[in-house]
Parts: C-alpha cells; sequence; structure tokens
C-alpha cells in the first residue's frame, strides 16, 4: 500500500497527547494543521526543533495554524521533555499537543516512519516528517528530511503563506519567493478573467516565445 502522500485524506485516528485524547480529525476540521513528527524525546535536534516550533507558535496561530507533534515516547516521557525544551530555548512555550506513539503504529499509518532508522530492539523510529493539513482534512504538502537534519522553521512559514495564498487566490509562488513579493496568476486564468480578479493589475514579461503566460501579481 503506497504511503500518505500529498493530495491524501488524512485518517481519523485516534491519538493519545499530552493535552488529551481526540480523533485526528476532530483536532484537523476546519483550520490549517501542522502535524510534524520527531525520531525521539531526549534527542539533540528534536529539542532545538519543537523549541523553534514553540517559538513560531504564534506566526502560526495568526496564521490560523494549529501545531501537532509527534514522537513515540509515552507521554511522561513527553512532559518531561518539554522542560527541556523550554529551558533550551526562553520564551518559548510548548503550548501545543504532542502525539504518544510507543507501539509505532501511528507513524506507519502517517508514512512518519524512517526506512533507515531503528532503535537498539530492530523497531522502526519515526522520521524527521511534517505535513502541512488543508481545512478540508487533505495533505497539501509534505516534509521528509533525515533524523541528521533539522529543518528550517522559516521553510515552514514561507511554504505554508505559499499555500494559503494558492487556496485563495488562482496563483502561484515562483522560486526564492517569499512572503510579500509578487506572486504569478494561474495559467488557467485569461487576461480577461485576471482583470476582474485582480482589480490592482499584474505585469505580464515580455518573453521571446510571445506567450503571455508569465503574469505577475500583488495579493495580501
Amino acid at each position: 500500500m503506497p504511503g500518505l502522500t500529498i493530495g491524501d485524506t488524512i485518517p481519523d485516528l485516534q491519538v493519545q497527547t499530552t493535552h488529551g485524547n481526540f480523533k485526528l480529525h476532530d483536532f484537523f476540521s476546519g483550520s490549517w494543521t501542522i502535524l510534524f513528527s520527531h525520531p525521539g524525546d531526549f534527542t539533540p535536534v528534536c529539542t532545538t526543533e519543537l523549541g523553534k516550533m514553540a517559538k513560531f507558535s504564534e506566526e502560526f496561530s495568526r496564521r490560523g495554524v494549529k501545531l501537532l507533534g509527534l514522537s513515540c515516547d509515552d507521554l511522561n516521557s513527553h512532559e518531561e521533555w518539554i522542560k527541556d525544551i523550554e529551558a533550551y530555548t526562553p520564551g518559548a512555550k510548548v503550548n501545543y499537543p504532542i502525539i504518544s506513539d510507543p507501539t509505532r503504529e501511528i507513524i506507519k499509518q502517517l508514512n512518519m516512519v524512517d526506512p533507515a532508522e531503528k532503535d537498539s530492539n530492530g523497531t522502526p523510529l519515526p522520521s524527521r516528517a511534517l505535513h502541512i493539513v488543508g481545512p478540508d482534512l487533505t495533505i497539501m504538502l509534505s516534509f521528509l528530511y533525515p533524523a541528521s537534519t533539522g529543518r528550517n522553521m522559516e521553510e515552514v512559514v514561507r511554504v505554508l503563506e505559499s499555500l494559503q495564498k494558492a487556496s485563495k487566490y488562482k496563483v502561484a509562488t515562483p522560486a526564492d519567493w517569499k512572503p510579500g513579493d509578487p506572486v504569478v496568476i494561474s495559467p488557467s486564468v485569461s487576461n480577461e478573467e485576471a482583470n476582474t480578479m485582480f482589480p490592482q493589475g499584474f505585469q505580464t514579461v515580455d518573453l521571446p516565445s510571445k506567450k503571455d503566460y508569465l503574469r505577475f501579481t500583488q495579493v495580501a
């Protein structure tokens, strides 16, 4: 069975978390959610990452986004680990739930298993995976990093804003786009439609092909 990926619906799993037990659809429904997994509690890269997520939590909340972490250790371990996370990242509060998955069943269903890393018993470990899930419960984007590489939170914010703009307007974001930069209008939108949809105007790049497919505009 192929792993969960972009375009799939997040499965409605029952999970145990540091904020109580709930079903994923109840937590995800109606808002954007960032679901991110970690190889283990009390590990160096993961500690820095969860601290950064906590540091950025207001940025995500301002964009209407929930955070949900996952690590395979038990809830007591999570609670003790949170003390280290907050101590390492001063001013950061881990105010998002963290899923416990000691049986490793949840990471399998969420396609968050590291194909190479195993614990001392030979049991698969979680990858450093991240899914951005839309309000319709569909996976909009997935990152998969090896255990040795920590994620860049600025990039998570950047791709989140790109996805939100694409879902609100018929636009896409070009290479090296940053929030506030111009976006490109979808080729499916005619110039006539673009005039109506983007009253602020747009600029068409003059290309050797003389095709007017590269059109830039600003959106809020």
